[in-house]
């Protein structure tokens, strides 16, 4: 496999402001997407009575397909959007009952595509996901913030972890 890269985008709206900006790094880079809006997952559940649901199957997917994953929210009360942090909570299931599978996310790259309304964020907003790349073994490429009233598709967008 060569580097090849997803970006997954948690939002509440499918034509909203992340997936616009996503839609237009995808094509500028070329990057594959996954809306996590088009799967079926529910909260983590202590007692894995969820396991049916869509988590599993996607996440092994992404795991077999991609070296970079790249996440994508928009900022919802100073933090990522409730889709992104179910998902990310089920996390959990990798380190408690598919092992095998969450061992394989050690030596991926993980970065983060944010926006809002302000040019600016704080640094903090950031934690979960650099303490989830670190906690998970994957390389935090870092990040990047964008202004969802001054994003334009026509720019030459810059990301330094693509």
């Amino acid at each position: 496999m060569q580097n090849k890269k997803v970006i997954i985008v948690g939002s509440s709206r499918n034509k909203g402001n992340t997936t616009k900006i996503v839609a237009g790094i995808a094509n500028q880079f070329n990057v594959d997407v996954i809306n996590l809006n088009d799967y079926q997952f529910s909260y983590y559940d202590y007692e894995s009575k969820n396991r049916e649901d869509d988590f599993l199957p996607l996440i092994k997917s992404i795991i077999e397909k991609y070296d970079t994953l790249i996440f994508a929210t928009p900022i919802y009360w100073y933090s990522m959007s409730g889709i992104m942090k179910v998902f990310f909570d089920r996390f959990s299931d990798l380190i408690r009952i598919e092992k095998e599978t969450g061992r394989k996310l050690r030596g991926k790259n993980f970065a983060v595509i944010s926006n809002s309304h302000d040019n600016e964020i704080d640094f903090d907003f950031y934690i979960p996901f650099r303490k989830s790349a670190e906690y998970l073994g994957m390389n935090y490429l870092g990040n990047k913030h964008f202004n969802a009233d001054k994003f334009d598709t026509n720019n030459k967008i810059e990301l330094h972890f693509i």
